[in-house]
């Protein structure tokens, strides 16, 4: 992909990613499909195994962002050890292209985990498994985290 091909990858998948998110929730699985639409690479199963990444892991918000945990999935589907190269060493040069989305991803949003996220989008965490916490937080936090998935995707695309 040439670099004109590659910015209008990165912006329909900027555009695909906000879109999913607002309309279906569950980050990771909306930056991987949007990835999936654009560039190709991850696969169905991915997609649905990334489903319980939402919410910081099982909607705990004590672990990574989803929309963070999406891109680094999307980005080991390029660049990761295959399953029949477990005793070929680590494929260092995927773990610098996630340490690059992590430490990109802290410097724009202030933290990588989702009560991190949370707290910086409306001050404050939420107990996602609270009906009233979950609503409260959905209202609160307005386009903050469509947007943080869209852009790790549209960075994820321009990496890959």
């Amino acid at each position: 992909m040439n670099p004109e091909e590659k910015t209008l990858a990165a912006a329909a998948a900027y555009d695909k990613a906000l879109r999913y998110e607002l309309d279906y929730g569950c980050c990771p699985q909306c930056v991987l499909a949007a990835v999936q639409e654009t560039v190709g690479i991850v696969d169905d199963a991915t997609i649905k195994a990334s489903h319980g990444l939402s919410g910081g892991g099982g909607l705990s918000g004590l672990g990574a962002c989803g929309a963070l945990t999406g891109g680094l999935l999307a980005l080991s589907a390029k660049r990761g050890r295959d399953r029949d190269k477990l005793d070929r060493g680590r494929f260092i040069g995927n773990f610098q292209k996630g340490r690059e989305l992590v430490e990109r991803f802290r410097a724009e949003f202030g933290g990588v985990t989702c009560e991190e996220l949370q707290r910086r989008f409306t001050g404050r965490t939420y107990d996602m498994w609270k009906p009233e916490e979950y609503q409260a937080f959905s209202d609160a936090r307005g386009q903050q985290c469509a947007q943080a998935s869209a852009t790790v995707t549209r960075w994820v695309v321009e990496m890959l």
